[in-house]
């Protein structure tokens, strides 16, 4: 059996990813020079980054891009950035009683940030134990994985942009690309300007709230900290509290964000373009806006009824409080939905009812071609098309009916791909929860189903936090290390909308 794929060039560009990796690592390393911290794990894990990557890089001087090799890079590529992220919290936990000094939540932690899952095994004791130098690299790598990594490159690497169009189909969220620009990796320059845009807006207006008073504790590196996890949807934060921590002035602030950060960003390219009424006729962001609005309303009445006992310093007391039931029910559903993962509530603590609610917004997802995770909007429109075409037709077998989304027909492999994608993503959702449960079981632990389909659900959709132990400032560290590698691989395939990481298991993919 001879492999038919040219694997050298797909190591090689993913050797030229990890040597770009030591620029944003600089960022740690500038912050601990400030704060008078170690700066050892930083400048090791920088030498590593360029000497691995150089080494990667002569194994095929020339790259040339097919389909098979650019799925192959783009897969390889993310599980091997998390690999080296992974390395100055292992070295910067060494010796100590770090969570993060171990590999495997080291890893965790690592793939948890670039795929913006905001899944953590850290603790509100363990976050206090880290320099602001790696929690700030924890940030960042939510930052670089929100637009996407490949999308960064073939916005900045002329090599990159013969074969854009694939590795950005590979990588981008959704299950289309929308070329803004003729130029493939114009179009990705594009996206990433205006991601970093609005995250420096974003940024000021929090800061600009602790200089006005009315945000005392959100100071410039919190403000940074968390414009860098807000625009990706990552819900990492410095803060053991997460937003709770803040006041309600941030977390009306941190709403209009989140939900930014869920829609489409090629709607703001049509904006700015002059093409306001992009936004009016976008099926998909209207019944994403009717999600949001739907589910907020939904939950806050049931909040302002009295069904979320929560602490009262977690600003989680809400009964016939208008102004907190409106802002805890908008921050939850717009957190979860978007696959943020903050939280300005202990929503564990809340009624069966408020639970359910948001287990759909989990279920949802944000738009394609934004930062969202989940199964994007885009796909269940679709999906309850096509069931309600199949009812249609039942009765009607002579009629021949296309599916359309915003008065377009969508193409019948596109329904096919979105059919195919929607069963395997609740088919791995299912069958990882039982193996989670059982992992569990197996030392000694018991957990309930809504923890065990929490789990899965919260690491394949990239959202975060899940109920039970696993609530907004709960923590994954529980797990068996056996678990926690089942999650990195869910992460990683939920990030990557799982065929381009399933489809390396496939004897095909090699041989043929």
């Amino acid at each position: 059996m001879r492999i038919r794929i040219n694997w050298q060039t797909s190591l090689a560009l993913t050797g030229t990813v990890l040597k770009y990796l030591s620029v944003p690592l600089l960022v740690p390393l500038t912050v601990a020079l400030i704060y008078r911290e170690a700066i050892l794990a930083f400048v090791a894990t920088i030498a590593l980054t360029i000497a691995v990557g150089h080494a990667l890089e002569r194994l095929s001087p020339m790259p040339d891009l097919q389909v098979r090799e650019a799925m192959l890079f783009v897969a390889i590529s993310w599980l091997a950035v998390a690999i080296v992220g992974a390395v100055p919290y292992v070295l910067a936990g060494w010796g100590t009683e770090s969570t993060l000094a171990h590999p495997v939540n080291a890893l965790f932690e690592s793939m948890s940030g670039f795929t913006t899952t905001g899944a953590t095994v850290l603790g509100e004791i363990s976050l206090d134990r880290h320099s602001h130098a790696v929690m700030m690299w924890r940030q960042l790598t939510q930052w670089l994985g929100g637009m996407g990594i490949i999308v960064l490159m073939v916005a900045i690497l002329p090599e990159l942009a013969v074969s854009g169009a694939q590795l950005v189909q590979s990588e981008a969220p959704g299950p289309q690309l929308q070329k803004l620009t003729p130029r493939i990796a114009e179009t990705a320059r594009i996206l990433w300007l205006a991601y970093f845009t609005f995250t420096v807006v974003y940024i000021a207006l929090l800061y600009g709230l602790h200089l006005a008073g009315l945000a005392p504790n959100m100071g410039l590196y919190n403000a940074v900290a968390h414009g860098f996890t807000t625009l990706p949807t990552g819900g990492f934060s410095p803060e053991a509290d997460s937003i709770a921590a803040f006041s309600a002035a941030v977390q009306w602030t941190v709403i209009p964000f989140m939900i930014i950060a869920g829609t489409n960003f090629a709607l703001f390219w049509h904006v700015f373009s002059g093409e306001h009424h992009r936004f009016v006729r976008n099926s998909e962001f209207r019944a994403y806006i009717a999600a949001i609005a739907a589910l907020a309303s939904l939950l806050a009445a049931i909040l302002y009824a009295g069904a979320a006992p929560a602490l009262a310093e977690l600003g989680g007391v809400t009964e016939g409080i208008l102004e907190n039931s409106l802002r805890q029910s908008a921050f939850q559903i717009a957190s979860l939905l978007t696959s943020t993962g903050y939280a300005t509530s202990d929503f564990v603590e809340w009624s069966s009812t408020g639970k359910i609610v948001l287990l759909f917004a989990m279920l949802v997802g944000g738009c394609a071609g934004s930062t969202g995770g989940g199964v994007k909007v885009i796909r269940w429109l679709i999906v309850f098309k096509v069931l309600r075409r199949e009812l249609f037709t039942a009765s009607h077998p002579e009629v021949v009916r296309p599916i359309r989304l915003g008065g377009n027909v969508v193409d019948e492999d596109a329904v096919r791909g979105v059919l195919g994608f929607t069963f395997m993503y609740l088919f791995i959702f299912a069958v990882a929860a039982l193996l989670i449960a059982l992992d569990y079981t197996r030392t000694g632990g018991a957990m309930a189903p809504l923890e065990a389909f929490s789990a899965s659900l919260a690491t394949i959709g990239n959202i975060g936090p899940g109920f039970g132990f696993l609530g907004p400032f709960g923590s994954y560290l529980e797990f068996p290390y056996t678990s926690k590698l089942l999650m990195v691989f869910l992460m990683w395939i939920g990030r990557l909308e799982i065929i381009p990481v399933l489809v390396l298991f496939t004897g095909g993919f090699w041989t043929r």
